[in-house]
């Protein structure tokens, strides 16, 4: 996973002792400090002591179940937050991401598995001035926003990339890493389409291409945040059968 400056805080959230210890033990040997929970309350107390970067979550919790937990925990972090089940019903998969989580590991799994989707996680680039694995498709001219030291105006929208901050005439928006990185990616090509594999690579990194549903949940998700009428949007089109663009601003 490489080598940071400072030491990575893992919180690791199961009931299962024996699964708890796989955890603990996989994300300690790619350089993670691990605080372990057998409990959703307690697990929540703990985020807020630490402040952890990343949080493994069972869903099935002797208290609080996972999905509530989730609820709980992202307004006060935006840790990265991996949801653990061994349910893979599509009605899970699609509350957990609608309240914050950033992916899903289904039991039984390997460890193997557990350091290649936190490492392709933790390799979403934080600013999209930084180059990314598709930076060969932007070379094309670009117009339609209005840029001023890294803050992209685009009607009533603008997006602080390096303060990571989205605001609508003023107001700031609660954004979660993964739909601040969407509409950052949207907003720097504001006429280009975006076909959900190059916004899947952008945002999540290689190897996430052929998921195109953690793209739809999330972009959802995004056009509630902006107030969006799906029948009427005001800032993000579907482009069917490819993919997303934002709308032009009236001039």
């Amino acid at each position: 996973m490489g080598t940071d400056s400072y030491e990575r805080t893992a919180l690791v959230v199961e009931d299962d002792s024996d699964i708890r210890e796989l955890l603990a033990l996989t994300l300690s040997m790619v350089g993670f400090n691990v605080i372990e929970s057998a409990s959703g309350r307690e697990a929540i107390s703990l985020a807020r002591e630490h402040t952890p970067d990343l949080v493994t979550l069972d869903l099935n919790l002797p208290d609080l179940d996972g999905m509530e937990v989730c609820r709980q925990l992202r307004p006060t972090t935006d840790a990265y937050i991996v949801m653990v089940t061994a349910r893979v019903e599509e009605i899970e998969r699609v509350m957990g991401l609608e309240i914050g989580a950033d992916d899903f590991i289904v039991k039984p799994f390997s460890p193997r598995e557990v350091r290649a989707r936190v490492a392709a996680m933790f390799r979403r680039p934080r600013s999209i001035g930084e180059p990314g694995p598709a930076a060969a498709e932007a070379n094309e001219p670009e117009e339609a926003a209005e840029v001023d030291d890294a803050v992209v105006v685009h009607g009533s929208l603008s997006v602080d990339v390096e303060g990571r901050v989205a605001r609508i005439n003023g107001d700031e928006l609660p954004l979660t890493k993964i739909e601040f990185d969407l509409l950052a990616t949207l907003i720097s090509g504001a006429r280009r389409v975006w076909t959900r594999e190059t916004l899947l690579s952008r945002v999540w990194g290689e190897g996430w291409t052929d998921d195109h549903h953690l793209v739809e949940v999330h972009i959802r998700n995004l056009r509630k945040k902006l107030g969006e009428d799906t029948r009427e949007p005001r800032f993000i089109k579907t482009v069917r059968g490819v993919g997303y663009r934002m709308i032009p601003v009236e001039q």
